[in-house]
This record gives C-alpha cells, sequence and structure tokens, in this order.
C-alpha cells in the first residue's frame, strides 16, 4: 500500500531536537501553497505559509500590502453610527463639554489619545477621565459620571468600556449626560441606555468587523466625524485633520490588544507601522528611546518593547 504521508517540510526529516517537520494545515493545501507561489512569482515558502493562514489565491496582493482604500469601509454601515456623530457635530458647534472616558490598557489608553489629538486639532479640546484601577475598577461607574456631569459635561465618550454598563449608563441618563459608547467587546441582548452605541460586536449588528480593537472602532468614529464636518464647511476656513497621522496609536492599540490581524486591522497596522516610523508623536518616539528601539517599528516592537 502507498504511504499516504506528506513529505517533510523543506526535506527535514530529522531537526536538531530530532523532530520531522511537517506543514501545518490540510494535505490539499500543497496545491493551494503552489498555485500561490506560481501566480504571484513568490518563493515556495511563501506560498506555503499563506496557504496554511487561509489566504486564497486571488486576495493575496491585498494581504501582502493592505491598503485602507481598499479595506476600510464606510463608517455609516455601523448602527448608531450617524448618531454619535452628529451628536458630536452639535457639541462641537455648541461649544459643549466633551468627556472621554477611557481605560488603562493599551487599546483603551491609544483610544483616548486618538480623540484627544483629533478634537484639540480641530479646536475643540476635550478631557479625559481614567478610573483607578484599584478603587474604580473597569468601566464607567455612576458616581464619577454624575460628578463630571455636576462639573458641566455634556457628553462622555467611553472607549473600549460601557457596552455592559446598564445601571452606571442609566444614572447618567437620568442626570441629563449623554453617553456615547465606542466598544469592541461582545454585548448583550439588552443594550445599555446611551444616546449611541458603536460596537462592530453588537448582537444587532451586520457581521465582517468583529475582529476591530476598540481603537480601531474609534478611528472609524473620527473617519465619519471628519466627514461630516467636511460636508458641514467647517475646513473651509482651517486646515483639515489628517487622520493617516494618527495611525501610529491605531496601530499601537490593535497590536497590543492581540487581536487578529486581517482584514481593516492589517491595513490599519500596515499604515500605522509607516507613521510610527517618522517619529512624529512625541510620546511614542520617548517610548522607543526608552526601549531603545533601534530599528524600523515592526508588530514585534508595538508588541513586545
Amino acid at each position: 500500500m502507498a504511504s499516504t504521508e506528506r513529505p517533510a517540510l523543506l526535506g527535514i526529516e530529522r531537526s536538531v531536537t530530532g523532530r520531522r517537520w511537517r506543514q501545518r494545515g490540510e494535505a490539499g493545501q500543497d496545491n493551494l501553497a503552489l498555485a500561490i507561489a506560481q501566480k504571484h512569482g513568490l518563493p515556495d515558502l511563501v506560498g506555503r505559509l499563506l496557504a496554511s493562514r487561509g489566504v486564497a489565491t486571488d486576495d493575496v496582493p491585498l494581504y501582502l500590502e493592505p491598503t485602507l482604500r481598499e479595506l476600510l469601509p464606510n463608517p455609516s454601515r455601523f448602527r448608531d453610527m450617524e448618531k454619535a456623530v452628529a451628536r458630536l457635530i452639535q457639541a462641537i458647534e455648541g461649544g459643549e463639554k466633551i468627556v472621554v472616558w477611557g481605560d488603562y490598557d493599551v487599546d483603551g489608553a491609544t483610544s483616548t489619545a486618538l480623540l484627544q489629538r483629533y478634537f484639540a486639532s480641530i479646536g475643540h479640546p476635550v478631557t479625559r477621565y481614567i478610573p483607578d484601577r484599584i478603587r474604580e475598577g473597569y468601566g464607567p461607574n455612576s458616581a464619577a459620571l454624575l460628578k463630571l456631569r455636576e462639573e458641566g459635561a455634556a457628553i462622555v465618550v467611553t472607549v473600549d468600556c460601557g457596552i455592559t454598563a446598564h445601571e452606571p449608563l442609566a444614572a447618567a441618563a437620568q442626570a441629563g449626560l449623554d453617553v456615547i459608547v465606542i466598544d469592541h467587546h461582545q454585548s448583550e441582548p439588552l443594550l445599555p441606555a446611551a444616546h449611541a452605541i458603536v460596537n462592530p460586536n453588537r448582537l444587532d449588528e451586520e457581521p465582517g468587523f468583529g475582529q476591530l480593537a476598540a481603537v480601531g472602532v474609534t478611528f472609524l468614529v473620527l473617519v465619519g466625524l471628519n466627514r461630516a464636518l467636511r460636508e458641514a464647511g467647517r475646513f473651509a476656513d482651517r486646515r483639515e485633520p489628517d487622520l493617516l497621522e494618527l495611525l501610529d496609536l491605531v496601530a499601537l492599540g490593535t497590536v497590543c490588544d492581540v487581536v487578529p490581524l486581517t482584514g481593516l486591522n492589517r491595513a490599519l497596522v500596515a499604515q500605522g507601522l509607516k507613521i510610527a516610523a517618522r517619529r512624529g508623536n512625541v510620546g511614542m518616539a520617548a517610548l522607543a528611546d526608552i526601549a531603545r528601539m533601534e530599528t524600523t517599528p515592526g508588530t514585534f516592537h508595538l508588541g513586545f518593547m
């Protein structure tokens, strides 16, 4: 009977540790790997790696060179996006106080920084509130939200949290405080009492972008807001913010939240690494110097250094 065992990967029958190298995945991937290598002029090993990752032959160019032009969705596809954008524009035009309720991990911190940098660039600075990890725990709490309301906040934008904060958001709503939730964690069937909830992992959301980190969702909110402000003539006599310059923060939060680097995430990180290499963000440049990063940044540097 003929042997059905696949040939050793790269011909390595016995490694230094005495192991036989085997290709990951199904036997049928050999044909896919060969097709990828031949169609795109790639080395055999690269073809095998792409096949093992489930990349289709026609998807190879976009996987290797992901672009926002091809992968960035229309922000309005997400539920409550237009409602959130409309409320933020109302606050900008009315000079209302906006507070960003952040989180203490990298995804939450970069989401917070993203909003602060954008709003500062359009001449409407926002303040931030990061809960104390020990005393307040994760996510919004009623006492702090009500205090922010007493201090004049009209809107609180939660990032990387809020999707399950039912009691605190109900208290905020009763006090007349509008809360916009920007999150990516799985929601429950019953959503909290927020003015708007932008979350690709809402149960009633169209699938396709559930892999986004909160900072990626926050970036999409800014894309929608920036577009609406442009259409309203906000930038007729002032410089329009360059959202691409903020992608270093998006890349950092995406990598450090350990979400899959596929689809839109892959494009956000690929383009964000190019921005990070320019060292235009003083804070990130300082972090790179402290970490003694002396080479072009990659995902390893963002995630581990």
